[in-house]
């Protein structure tokens, strides 16, 4: 090589290592520019954040960190290295780096650094991959491993070219610390400046259910110059609406799905009746009311009672529900500065828990109500109850909410001959029921927990009480309630419950926002929306008052459409969405609607009607049944997105309309729910008639079967371990001798039938 060629390829490699430092430098101080507006907005409201704030972050969970694949394109000065040096030998290559990854000393520095055993490995690998398969390297590594080779460098000196591959393949670890400030979630009272500018005054109105409670702060509310109504339910958000429109109080309502505005210029009105997680932190009222504030703690939904209780910008907050959120509500107010003062209330009407159970559909009586905790009950004793001559209103969570008014009127009316309610704990909030007794049909319930998982659990106090405190209601015509058991072995159980007093709140919920998100996406820009709130939640830092409400639902979504080209915040958005990820129709819905979005084409009413394959005829069985309610939950979902994303789901008014017709013909199909049953099961001929346990004979294995809670199944001889009897007992739903008992009563009914049926053909 030429003298002239060696000053030219020199003077080019420090160019190029001077760049490299430079880029060095400037990623890992970058990532500290970024959050420093966010850092000045964070202030500290009391001593105890202050405590918390320095404590030692909890390591992250680095099973989250996906690396990065890294371009195999030569470096742009070409061979630099090899042509002041010369080619590498991969296999003496490949006995250094091996070398490398051994040494104790190499890990520990990587440790300190953020690589852990884990990432320090995956890194490794990455390195080793990239130095071997890459067509030429960058000049400085090339000349470093060159010297290695002949002795001329020590191995140790390696590990910055280790560490600057690894930061190029896991980004978060040069912004750690703001990654760490962006999801500490240590003081949630300072998201909300608005709300801590004014001094707020907050009154608990404490009581069970049935005590009025929401009507002295409802009263409050109608007497405010302005006004927001926050609630759990879209039902009960439209009584406060109609409540407050016929008080003379003109009120907006906004739901996920619905605004409807007063003013014929769509003006807003001074008072708003809302779902809580559509509420305003921004807009200031004079009354504010939160109902059922026990809710702060659901695992899914705590965030946005929350979110309203520390952001709401208004002089007087008034918040409704259970005495057991009196404390912690104090204790959460201690930290915006704001006193708590506390109104109690006792129930209006008593219950009693009567000493017997109903133990048969013979013994029902006008003004009762089973509670089921599934559908498949609900079918089963619905059937059974009309089998009996007797008619029955029904009432479960996924009906639309046309459907369950229409089905409350029928049962409320006196009038109507349906007197008796077959419901599941749908309702224990927003419905208004004259109920004599309520029958709890059992005392297990599917729930998930604050960790995602499924399982099946007692009732909890407050959920036994919320819902038998529906019997005997002030406004109804049964001035006492009375709760029971359909089940002899269950009614202990109940007592047992409800003799407990309530467990106290003891923390709220939180979620990430989209801001958070967008802030997160920023430092870490190739990462999923779905690895993005992975990461957030494992490095998030949360007092004692505080927890990350479960993100299941919304990584399902971030997972479903990550194929799908959107920007951030509308994918965000998109995920937010409430929909039923149970429902096939829905999902499949969902992945279409946000298909069409990303290519910029508005869904149109007749894009939505060929999808649904509009007009639908009325249901024949249950599984029709089951897809319109899917359906009308997908136009719930366009009705939810056209409020996000105006143009393009612009026909909300048209898909209103056949919504509505919808809902029309799912209540025809309520109406006649018990045909569409038999329908369903036409080989169910005797509505008593189940599945029969392993090892019957005789009599017992042609005739034997037992009513369960659950779903009325065909029984016959020798059916397999995994009959619905046997997974009963196995989860110890159902005791071998009541199986017993109920096999007998079955065969002692059975004979009866036929020996009336014997006596009635010799007439």
């Amino acid at each position: 090589m030429s003298v002239n060629r060696c000053v030219q390829v020199l003077s080019r490699l420090q160019r190029h290592i001077k760049a490299q430092t430079t880029r060095i430098t400037a990623s890992t101080s970058s990532c500290h520019v970024g959050f420093r507006q966010h850092q000045q907005a964070t202030s500290v409201v009391c001593c105890r954040e202050v405590s918390s704030n320095s404590s030692t972050p909890k390591p992250p969970d680095t099973s989250l960190f996906v690396p990065l694949s890294l371009s195999t394109e030569a470096p742009a000065e070409g061979s630099v290295g090899a042509e002041l040096t010369q080619t590498l030998d991969k296999n003496e290559l490949l006995k250094i780096l091996n070398r490398f990854y051994k040494r104790k000393e190499m890990q520990k520095l990587a440790a300190d650094q953020g690589l852990d055993a884990r990432l320090f490995h995956q890194a490794f690998i990455s390195f080793r991959k990239h130095v071997l398969e890459m067509p030429s390297l960058s000049a400085d590594l090339h000349i470093i491993l060159s010297d290695i080779c002949f002795g001329a460098g020590h191995i140790d000196d390696i590990y910055p070219y280790f560490m600057r591959h690894a930061k190029q393949i896991f980004p978060m670890l040069d912004c750690m610390d703001d990654l760490r400030k962006i999801s500490d979630l240590r003081v949630p009272a300072n998201w909300y400046p608005e709300a801590r500018a004014i001094q707020r005054k907050v009154i608990f109105h404490a009581g069970p259910t049935n005590s009025g409670k929401t009507y002295h702060a409802i009263q409050r509310y109608l007497a405010a110059k302005s006004g927001v109504y926050c609630g759990p339910l879209k039902l009960l958000a439209h009584e406060i609406f109609e409540k407050s429109n016929k008080a003379g109080v003109p009120c907006d309502l906004v739901t996920g799905e619905e605004r409807t505005f007063m003013d014929v210029d769509g003006r807003a009105a001074g008072h708003v009746a809302c779902t809580i997680e559509m509420c305003s932190v921004t807009t200031p009222y004079e009354v504010a009311v939160i109902d059922e504030i026990q809710m702060i703690r659901d695992p899914s939904r705590g965030w946005a009672w929350t979110r309203a209780l520390l952001g709401l910008c208004a002089d007087e907050i008034h918040v409704c529900g259970e005495p057991a959120a009196v404390d912690f509500i104090r204790e959460l107010m201690y930290t915006t500065g704001e006193e708590v003062e506390v109104h109690t209330y006792q129930r209006l009407t008593p219950f009693s828990i009567l000493n017997h159970a109903v133990e048969s559909l013979d013994n029902l009586r006008p003004g009762d109500c089973i509670v089921c905790f599934s559908k498949n009950d609900i079918y089963s004793i619905s059937r059974q109850i009309e089998a009996k001559g007797l008619e029955c209103a029904v009432i479960y969570g996924s009906l639309p909410p046309g459907t369950k008014l229409s089905q409350a009127k029928k049962f409320n009316d006196p009038d109507d001959p349906c007197n008796i309610l077959v419901a599941t704990d749908a309702i224990g909030m927003g419905l208004n029921l004259s109920i004599k007794r309520i029958i709890f049909n059992s005392l297990v319930k599917p729930n998930v927990n604050e960790k995602g998982e499924k399982q099946m659990e007692t009732i909890s106090t407050s959920q036994a009480l919320q819902i038998a405190g529906r019997a005997g209601r002030f406004s109804s015509k049964f001035k006492e309630g009375e709760v029971t058991t359909m089940h002899r072995d269950d009614l202990p159980v109940l007592k047992e419950i409800l003799s407990h007093a309530v467990d106290p709140i003891e923390t709220a919920g939180l979620h990430p926002t989209a801001e958070q998100i967008e802030m997160f996406a920023y430092h870490l820009p190739d990462a999923t929306l779905s690895n993005l709130i992975d990461i957030f939640v494992s490095l998030s830092q949360v007092d004692g008052l505080y927890f990350v409400c479960n993100i299941d639902d919304f990584k399902f979504l971030a997972d479903m459409i990550q194929h799908i080209p959107l920007n951030l915040r509308s994918r965000y958005v998109f995920c937010t969405a409430p929909i039923n990820k149970k429902q096939s129709f829905v999902c499949t819905s969902f992945l279409k609607f946000a298909r069409q979005f990303s290519r910029d084409e508005p869904l149109t009413f007749s894009w939505v009607c060929r999808h649904i394959s509009w007009p639908l005829a009325a249901p024949k069985n249950i599984k029709d049944l089951v897809h319109l309610e899917a359906v009308h939950d997908v136009l719930d979902l366009y009705l939810w997105l056209s409020y996000r994303f105006m143009d393009m789901f612009p026909d909300t008014a048209s898909i209103r309309e056949i919504q509505q017709e919808l809902d029309d013909i799912i209540q025809q199909g309520v109406r006649n729910i018990t045909r569409l049953i038999r329908a369903t099961d036409p080989n169910l001929t005797d509505p008593l008639q189940t599945e029969i346990m392993h090892g019957q004979t005789g009599s017992e294995a042609t005739s034997g079967a037992f009513w369960t809670r659950g779903r009325v199944q065909r029984g016959s001889g020798g059916t397999s371990e995994s009959s619905l009897a046997s997974r009963l007992v196995r989860d110890g739903l159902l005791t071998p001798d009541l199986l017993k008992q109920l096999q007998r009563e079955w065969s002692k009914e059975h004979r009866r039938r036929s020996e009336l049926h014997m006596f009635w053909s010799h007439l």
